[in-house]
């Protein structure tokens, strides 16, 4: 069924889903890339990590990684 939404102002949406009225499938997409260096995502207590040396190459020619279409 159709649903009359009032006025309506958002300032900042930070990740996730805005719905408004009726909804039969909702299906957000998204798509990110991140080049880090050797150690650089590690996580929890007491690392200790020994990279030595590190080149991490951020160099992406291709114009298009992943194309984020429409909901269907």
């Amino acid at each position: 069924m159709p649903s009359i939404v009032g006025p309506i102002k958002i300032n900042s949406v930070g990740g996730g889903v805005i719905n408004f009225g009726d909804s039969f499938y909702l299906a957000p997409k998204s798509a990110d890339k991140s080049a880090t260096g050797a150690g650089a995502n590690n996580t929890g207590d007491f690392l200790n990590t020994n990279t030595g040396f590190n080149i991490t190459n951020a160099i992406d020619p291709d114009a298009v990684d992943q194309i984020v279409g429409g909901n269907a």
